[in-house]
Parts: structure tokens; sequence; C-alpha cells
């Protein structure tokens, strides 16, 4: 036999209502974190699968880029030119779920930053006085006053160079660098990234952002080998600098706008135009241009459904097969 119900008071009617109410909406949010956090994880899982695979093309990507460039530098040994318009080129590869665009660059046709010293093992890299002038050339010719670029360009090979004397005319060591307000130390060795250049005394924020399109890291203390058959009008700047300016960058402009369709045969036919012979130009820069291309840099992206992942990778073209020297993922700084 069922117990008569007790009935609660008048002032308590609704509550028991309440309680149910106040659980079910505790309920509801748990389930809506619950199903939140569930749909990020998926998410994250579904990107890093995406990246994974993503990973994997720009690989594959790597390996046909060094074979196409083997077949460049090999279907005419004696030149590198813009012939087949290789250069720059969005090319797109179709993949599954995807696509993969690649873009070459001449690697050669900057200034290396690692071009201010020399030497032939790392633990002896001394200051080049040919590749701090022409750091300091490009520094002034993109605006900046000659006292800083020459401070910048000597500072750029004491940052590089294995020894812990300051070079004249504004380099500085470690000893400098320690008494900052943060400190910290030179890098006493080739550096990887041109953004590297950023920490040295005398360089700000503008004065990068001009020179920063200029810029290279070769793993080379050399000087830059600029290719005069692959050099374009636009990069113009970069022949004014071999000449330390003596040749602006409108008249450089107008040589390489004259430059032979099947490009130069001869760096004597080059150096020898009336507006460059009359330079006198130092054997060590004249032959540092090129006819053919040693370094190119490939540009990597894949698209999979809406999730980007991108290289950068520097291929060595000096022996065949082409190889490759550097890669890194993501967008530059």
């Amino acid at each position: 036999m069922a117990e008569p119900g007790i009935t609660p008071p008048a002032n308590e009617r609704g509550a028991a209502l309440l309680t149910v109410l106040m659980l079910v909406a505790v309920m509801a949010v748990i389930t809506t974190i619950a199903l939140e956090r569930l749909t990020i994880a998926t998410r994250m899982a579904q990107n890093g699968v995406s990246t994974d695979q993503g990973r994997a093309f720009l690989t594959a990507g790597e390996t046909m880029a060094a074979m196409r460039l083997g077949d460049l530098v090999t279907a005419r040994a004696d030149r590198t030119t813009l012939q087949g318009n290789w250069l720059g080129t969005p090319q797109t590869v179709p993949v599954p779920g995807g696509s993969v665009i690649a873009r070459v660059r001449d690697a050669g046709n900057c200034f290396n930053v690692n071009s201010v010293v020399t030497g032939d093992t790392l633990d002896n890299l001394v200051a080049s006085p040919v590749g701090i002038k022409q750091f300091s050339a490009l520094l002034r010719l993109l605006g900046t006053d000659p006292q800083t670029a020459e401070q910048i360009a000597q500072a750029s090979a004491d940052w590089i160079d294995s020894n812990s004397s300051p070079q004249p005319g504004g380099g500085q060591e470690d000893s400098y660098y320690q008494q900052l307000p943060e400190p910290y130390r030179t890098a006493g060795t080739l550096v990887t990234d041109p953004s590297e250049i950023r920490t040295v005394a005398g360089m700000t924020a503008p004065i990068y952002d001009r020179v920063r399109p200029w810029l290279c890291a070769l793993p080379v203390a050399a000087l830059s080998p600029i290719n005069i058959n692959t050099l374009l009008p636009d990069q113009a700047i970069l022949l004014a600098m071999l000449t330390d300016g003596r040749v602006g960058p409108d008249a450089a402009r107008q040589l390489l706008a004259r430059r032979p369709q099947d490009g130069y045969g001869s760096l004597v036919t080059f150096w020898g135009q009336p507006a460059l012979s009359a330079l006198g130009v130092p054997p060590d820069v004249s032959e540092q241009t090129k006819l053919s291309s040693r370094w190119f840099e490939v540009d990597l992206r894949v698209n999979l459904g809406g999730t980007d992942v991108s290289e950068t990778a520097l291929f060595d073209a000096r022996k065949m097969p082409v190889r490759l020297a550097r890669r890194r993922w993501g967008d530059e700084y």
C-alpha cells in the first residue's frame, strides 16, 4: 500500500522544478563545452594530418625541383639564361586533395651577408674587405648615410668572423653587445638567415626593411656569384653595388635591358661595354660575376583542403645531381 504523499509548504512549491532546471542548465553547459573541445580536437587532428601530408608532398616537390634544376643547368653548360621563362613563374602540380605551387629564384643574385668574411674553415673566418665594401655600397645606394653604412658593414664582419678584435670604422665584438640592456653575443660563424643581421650595431628596423629584399645567406664565405645572364633589370642595384655606385641603378638597368636575348657568352664582353670598361673594376669583382648559376631557391606551397604548408628550399647545382643545401619550413619571420 503506497504511502500518502507529502504536500510541501506553499512557500516551497516550485523549488524542485527550479532544482531540476538548474541541473539541466549545468548539464547543457558541460555538454556544450565537451562538444566544443571535441570539435577543436577533431580539427587539430585533421590539421595535423593535413600538415603531415603537406610536408610529404613538399618533400616530393623538392625531388622534382632538383631534377628540373638539373635539366636547366645541364641543358647549356656554358651559361644559364632566362630562356624558358623559368625564373619566378609559378608552376602548379596537382596532388590528391589539393595542389603544390613552386617558384624558382636565382639565389646568387643577391648580396650574400656571409661574404663580409672569408676563410676555408668555420674556425678561421676573417673580415673580407671586398665584401664589406660591397655591403656598404649597397646600403648607401638604398639611402643609408655613408658613416652608418660603413659601421653596419664592419659590424657585420665582426658578427661573423672568428676573432674578437673589432674592425676599424665601427666594428663591434662581444664586449659591446654584452654591455647592452639585454646582452647577447656575436655569432662567430656563418649566418643561416639574413634576419640575424638585424642585431648588429648600427642596424635599425627601417634600414633592415630597405635592405632585406637584396640580402641572402648562402652557406659559403664567398662573394655573391651574380649571374649577369639572369639578373633582372629590377635588380640593377646589385650591379651598381659591384661598381661601388660609380654606375648608378638607372644606368645599370639600361645595361641589363640591352642584354642579348641569348645572354652573354663571355665576361670580357660584358665588362668591355663602354659604360663599364673605363671603371677599372678589380679582377676579384669582375670574376665574381658569372655566366651560369650555382644556387637556386625554390618556394614551395601546398594547399590541402584549406590547409597551407610552405617551405623554402636552397639547392646547390655546382655538381650533379643537384643537392638540397638547406630548407626552411613556413614563411619568413
